[in-house]
């Protein structure tokens, strides 16, 4: 769907892998992921003009998660048809999370082995060199970069929920863009990364896209394409939530209700991806937390028939039973209307009867057992 309601942040907010990550060693600094966002073509009415992105600078502004005394920042070319040249990125301390001016005192210029520049080969994502630069947990970065030409084709996040900040001209240091075009999504970037000596420092890592599918590409590649890149790839990965199958389930049935042996094989193949999406994270050491799929009938988007509800309840009971994923976070039981449990609670329903609203959200955030990552 072209809804967002996704993975986990204090808030929830797209759908897919919410990805936590834990520096432990107390004697040399590891790399532990503080910010990320999943990489995908963005839609045409969410792409930038080409000569938008000719000799021009982009600022854009996140919020970290984990801090630390030295930081790393991923750019991405990962759905380029072509190699993409920054002649410069730099990083500074913005003076708002909602306005394009920078503390000009903390503005540092990145390099790329030694370099100021970097050619991004197509399909590529590259980090930069470390760069001493202590951040706060929960702080705000923004990182300015220089476009020589546009890309042959965009990569970036649509869903931001954060406005960016665009001009032309070489303008990575300056200390305001009064006259910048606001855009509200993100682009190249796609995470950050802090260095980190304590004996325990956890990020989380919100890599929903919202609209995105498990067996399908929908918004952005299926799960399972995009799961090296978006899980396996991030720096200290620990633990992954698994929230994502609501719009392969109302895809299903969305333009008419298939047989009754589509849905059964349906069911099995969602079940499959699951299966695919443990063992893979567990090849590489990382614990598994499934979420229940939450309900959405009234919906308009997808108006599921009953057949469509039955596929839900059985994925979410295989969710559910032991043995499948590490834990479980019950995030159907924890919004659904006690009285009409095919339906979202009034109180948490943002109206269209599919997202929940910032109350629902919250209890869906609050509902994640902190436990689950002291080990």
């Amino acid at each position: 769907m072209k809804i967002n309601r996704g993975m986990l942040a204090a808030v929830l907010v797209g759908f897919g892998f919410a990805v936590l990550v834990e520096g432990q060693s107390a004697a040399r600094q590891e790399w532990v992921g503080s910010w990320a966002a999943s990489q995908q073509i963005p839609e045409p009415q969410n792409a930038l003009p080409s000569d938008d992105l000719r000799d021009a600078t982009l600022r854009q502004i996140v919020h970290l998660s984990a801090g630390g005394s030295t930081l790393r920042v991923h750019v991405s070319n990962a759905f380029g048809t072509s190699s993409l040249h920054l002649t410069s990125v730099h990083i500074a301390r913005p003076v708002s999370s909602s306005a394009p001016g920078i503390d000009a005192a903390t503005d540092k210029a990145l390099t790329f082995s030694g370099k100021a520049d970097v050619i991004i080969p197509a399909g590529a994502e590259y980090l930069s060199d470390p760069v001493e630069n202590p951040v706060a947990p929960l702080s705000d970065l923004a990182v300015s970069i220089h476009y020589e030409d546009p890309p042959a084709r965009e990569t970036g996040h649509p869903g931001s929920r954060a406005t960016s900040y665009l001009v032309h001209g070489d303008a990575v240091a300056a200390a305001d863009l009064p006259d910048a075009k606001k855009v509200d999504h993100w682009y190249q970037l796609s995470a950050i990364d802090v260095g980190v000596t304590k004996t325990r420092n956890i990020g989380m890592l919100n890599q929903g896209i919202g609209g995105n599918h498990l067996l399908t590409d929908g918004l952005g590649t299926n799960a399972l394409a995009r799961f090296d890149r978006d899980v396996l790839a991030r720096a200290g990965v620990r633990w992954l939530i698994v929230f994502e199958g609501v719009n392969d389930l109302g895809g299903l049935t969305q333009m008419s209700d298939p047989p009754h042996d589509e849905h059964l094989a349906f069911v099995d193949r969602v079940i499959a991806s699951y299966e695919q999406i443990v063992a893979r994270a567990h090849a590489a050491h990382i614990q598994v937390f499934g979420a229940t799929i939450t309900p959405y009938t009234g919906s308009g988007y997808y108006h599921p028939p009953a057949s469509n509800e039955a596929d839900r309840q059985a994925i979410n009971q295989w969710i559910r039973a032991p043995g499948h994923f590490d834990a479980v976070i019950d995030f159907d039981k924890a919004v659904a209307d006690p009285a009409h449990p095919n339906h979202l609670a009034p109180g948490y329903d943002c109206g269209d009867h599919l997202h929940p609203s910032p109350a629902g959200y919250r209890v869906m955030g609050e509902l994640i057992p902190l436990g689950l990552f002291r080990h």
